[in-house]
């Protein structure tokens, strides 16, 4: 199994491990030879932007050299299969087969066909947004008859950790009901949809037994969840009896829309025992006029003001986000607009993308596209821009006390040498996105969630030392 993309695909990777296990398949290392040597590679592939789905056939064609010294097949599935299905199958004969997340529940049956040499006929896409009804209300009923990866909660059955770290994504929902003019990813996630409470805390005591220390709820808009429920504030509700779950230490949320992050919602990830003061907000760009083209809401002072109300709740609060540049219509001004925010908004972690136009999406069609090297120029410009401000975000740390969740120790003789001697993680870091600690000294223990000071940095990384407050 071989997965590429973001938190959500880890967690369908798990998920097509737990359902292809419970179908009497075995998962093996992609180079284990003689009896042990694979039959089928499963690529799970990401379809967001132009350099994913780039790295996805990049995957794909590599895997295909691998199965040939070991006589294996290949099939694509993820969200790259979903959303080009048999065009994708056409121009990549490489994969033997290409899978859609209808084909999920059965996989083990579909990949018995391809070892066997027959013919499984590739996934036709459709807008899976069409498959629910437009009422959010009326969803959760429609949802039990569409396929939706990562719903559905069965122990030992639909999921399998593919590794032992004290950390782990819980998906909070899935789909999405935003019209972002560039963004495509509704059409092959579908509408949103939330996951039962009951269903989640039942995944989530799961994970605790499996030794899992710190919950990262995933979904493509975490902030809409409830609304199919008919109680847009489930998740302040669902927090504390997350974090209340035996073995967790920490509960993290990501993917907030800043339009629908409440007050409410601010109160409950900032005051909630064993909730991290994290914030990862979408902002995308700063501009006004910007943010209207793509079908958003929002300007600098907007956004600058919902950095001070979750400071003003909690001042150490990590706030991270990923902002595009070279969306059709982007002037002079409009970037510096972008610039301002990020210069007074003091956030951890920036992602800088460039705009590429996305098959399907409102944005194509828009004139006044930004030349190509005009925006790789911007990408530098704001990025460069973003790395200083972020380090020196870091560095303002220095001094302070954090609680950092250990992951990874390395060698141990280091801590005599006073070297760094493995890696962990504080509340505003989140994984794979943001910094990280550097755990200098003895005494870490993996999956332990303890004080530390922060001594230096690197870049956004802190460099810490066991410690209380000072």
């Amino acid at each position: 199994m071989v997965t590429l993309g973001c938190a959500r695909n880890d967690l369908d990777s798990e998920e097509l491990a737990g359902r292809l296990t419970a179908q009497g398949w075995s998962l093996v290392d992609a180079e284990s030879s003689g009896d042990d040597s694979p039959d089928v590679i499963v690529v799970n592939t990401c379809g967001f932007v132009a350099q994913a789905k780039k790295d996805s056939i990049d995957t794909v064609l590599a895997a295909s050299d691998a199965a040939r010294e070991v006589g294996a097949k290949v099939v694509a599935v993820g969200c790259l299969a979903e959303r080009y299905g048999a065009e994708l199958a056409a121009e990549l004969p490489e994969a033997d087969a290409v899978l859609g997340f209808d084909q999920y529940s059965e996989l083990g049956a579909r990949l018995s066909e391809v070892v066997a040499g027959r013919h499984v006929e590739s996934h036709k896409p459709v807008d899976r947004r069409t498959l629910l009804p437009i009422s959010p209300v009326s969803r959760p009923a429609a949802a039990e008859t569409v396929a939706v990866p990562g719903h559905g909660w069965v122990p030992d059955v639909t999921r399998r950790r593919l590794d032992d770290r004290p950390v782990a994504p819980l998906k909070l929902a899935s789909g999405c009901d935003r019209r972002c003019a560039f963004c495509a990813i509704p059409s092959f996630r579908g509408s949103f949809v939330s996951r039962p409470p009951a269903e989640v805390l039942g995944e989530a005591a799961w994970l605790a037994e499996q030794g899992v220390r710190e919950l990262v709820l995933v979904s493509e808009n975490s902030t809409s969840y409830g609304k199919d429920l008919g109680d847009l504030r489930s998740l302040e509700a669902l927090l504390p009896r997350l974090a209340a779950i035996e073995g967790i230490e920490r509960v993290r949320v990501s993917y907030l829309q800043p339009a629908e992050t409440r007050p409410g919602l601010i109160e409950a990830i900032a005051g909630t025992p064993g909730v991290a003061d994290y914030f990862d907000l979408s902002f995308q760009h700063a501009s006004e006029p910007v943010l209207r083209r793509m079908r958003r809401f929002g300007s600098v002072e907007a956004f600058l003001d919902l950095c001070n109300r979750i400071r003003a709740l909690a001042p150490d609060a990590g706030i991270r986000s990923n902002v595009i540049v070279g969306f059709p219509g982007e002037t002079e001004a409009d970037l510096a607009e972008l610039e301002r925010f990020l210069t007074e908004a003091r956030l951890d972690a920036v992602g800088v993308f460039g705009y590429s136009d996305e098959d399907g999406t409102e944005a194509v069609d828009y004139p006044e596209k930004v030349p190509a090297e005009v925006i790789a120029e911007r990408v530098a410009r704001v990025t460069q821009l973003a790395e200083e401000l972020t380090n020196q975000r870091a560095e303002d740390r220095i001094g302070s006390t954090v609680r950092v969740l250990v992951e990874e120790l390395g060698e141990q003789d280091a801590a005599d040498e006073g070297e760094a001697v493995g890696i962990g993680r504080a509340a505003h870091q989140a994984p794979e996105v943001d910094g990280e600690c550097i755990l200098t000294g003895d005494g870490w223990r993996p999956g332990e969630l303890v004080d530390a000071v922060v001594l230096d940095t690197e870049g956004v990384d802190l460099v810490v030392a066991r410690g209380g407050p000072r």
